[in-house]
């Protein structure tokens, strides 16, 4: 007889855990760094937002001789960037790194050297990741929370090697193509002319051209929109993201299929 009743005990506890885990599920907010669209993982693009915000974002491989320029100007013009450093460059240039945190900005992950995350498994990316992060925290004392593969390069091991190491996959819907010879005043256009509200620009350091013309972006970006970093710029909890990597609360995703 008791070893019925144990054992009716025991069946009891279990559904109960059951109904329980499946309770926190649905009523617990979580944070979902990718949609999937047709069987495909789609990270985050832009920001569907009822404010003005963008981001300004950089990302640094090269050299840091651009460095103090670049933040001179978003001091100039009030705006708060993010960085996604390479864990290479931030070992190179140490300093740089903490110039950039001092000055008030938000640093992500851009990988360790630069690898073709695309042919990497996800363990290998989790590896080459946490490598970056070594890097960062062992200079600023913190690590990113957000990251971008190198050359946007992505596939769903890519995506998925974020999202389930707590990372946060972030792309770009402008980009200034402002690498190589690309010539000022196309660089301007570029992010001046096709920017919108929520939208993530994609810039570099270490080029030719960039350092100059930032000034003249960001005094045409200002008079229309209010500048933020990444992570103040999406949604941390209870949103979707569509086709188009544009991120929604969750309760307005039907807005981007009107």
């Amino acid at each position: 007889m008791n070893f019925y009743v144990l054992k009716i005990r025991h069946i009891i506890i279990a559904a109960c855990a059951l109904v329980a885990a499946f309770i926190l599920a649905f009523t617990v907010p979580r944070a979902v760094s990718v949609f999937n669209v047709n069987g495909r993982e789609i990270p985050i693009y832009s920001v569907e937002r009822d404010d003005n915000k963008i981001s300004v974002t950089f990302d640094c491989a090269w050299n840091d001789e651009d460095i103090d320029a670049i933040l001179k100007t978003l001091a100039d013009y009030n705006c708060r960037a993010t960085f996604f450093v390479v864990g290479t460059w931030a070992e190179k240039y140490p300093d740089a790194v903490r110039k950039i945190r001092d000055a008030g900005h938000e640093i992500g992950n851009h990988s360790y050297n630069h690898a073709d995350y695309t042919k990497l498994s996800k363990k290998d990316i989790q590896a080459d990741l946490d490598k970056c992060d070594a890097v960062v925290e062992g200079i600023i004392g913190e690590k990113p929370r957000l990251m971008r593969a190198p050359s946007g390069g992505y596939n769903d091991t890519v995506v998925k090697a974020a999202e389930e190491s707590g990372r946060t996959y972030i792309q770009w819907s402008v980009d200034g193509i402002d690498y190589g010879d690309s010539e000022a005043a196309a660089i301007y256009e570029r992010c001046v002319k096709r920017t919108k509200a929520g939208d993530i620009i994609l810039l570099h350091n270490g080029t030719k051209n960039t350092a100059n013309v930032l000034p003249k972006i960001l005094e045409a970006l200002e008079c229309k929109f209010e500048f933020s970093t990444v992570s103040e710029l999406i949604y941390a909890d209870n949103y979707v993201i569509d086709n188009t990597g544009r991120q929604f609360p969750e309760n307005n995703l039907k807005k981007s299929e009107n």
